[in-house]
């Protein structure tokens, strides 16, 4: 990995001085020096923060001696790293062939009409976001979805609307 930084560019997002504790700070420092520490620094901040804050990217290529580019090239690259705030609830619907094969395109659509969000797109409240993933290993049940971590197999419209409003009736 190059550790080539443009010089036109800052090297670093300065830390926030709002007196507010920086979590980031600390975690820096933890993993510096550790070889091939980006991807648990990462997994550690989204932890810590919730997501990857686009101004913590510099923060970590100068820490870590890598350019902002290999740090964000890795971001991009793992689908589980966020870099907006994380929606109250995830549902992440399975797009692979199997669930395809079964329904989960036709699952999808009717999510996104109640949810009021399109896929991949958190809903402007930041109440929902609807996720795509290609695969959650239940293909033999398909279509399958994944609601805050929970897995559901064989998931039609009627029973993945049930698990919405179980979960929004919790949350009232």
């Amino acid at each position: 990995m190059s550790t080539h930084q443009s010089p036109a560019a800052p090297s670093a997002a300065p830390a926030p001085d709002d007196g507010a504790p920086d979590p980031l700070a600390a975690l820096l420092q933890r993993w510096r020096k550790v070889p091939g520490g980006l991807l648990p620094l990462l997994h550690a901040v989204q932890s810590a923060i919730g997501y990857i804050p686009p101004t913590a990217v510099p923060r970590i290529a100068r820490a870590l001696g890598l350019s902002r580019a290999e740090v964000h090239g890795v971001i991009s690259f793992y689908h589980d790293f966020r870099t907006q705030p994380p929606a109250q609830h995830r549902l992440r619907v399975c797009q692979a062939e199997s669930c395809q094969a079964m329904g989960s395109r036709e699952l999808t659509a009717g999510l996104e009409q109640r949810l009021g969000c399109k896929l991949d797109q958190p809903r402007a409240d930041g109440a929902w976001a609807l996720e795509s993933v290609y695969c959650l290993g239940l293909c033999a049940a398909s279509p399958a979805l994944m609601l805050d971590g929970q897995l559901h197999a064989r998931v039609g419209l009627p029973q993945a609307v049930a698990l919405i409003k179980q979960t929004e009736e919790l949350r009232a």
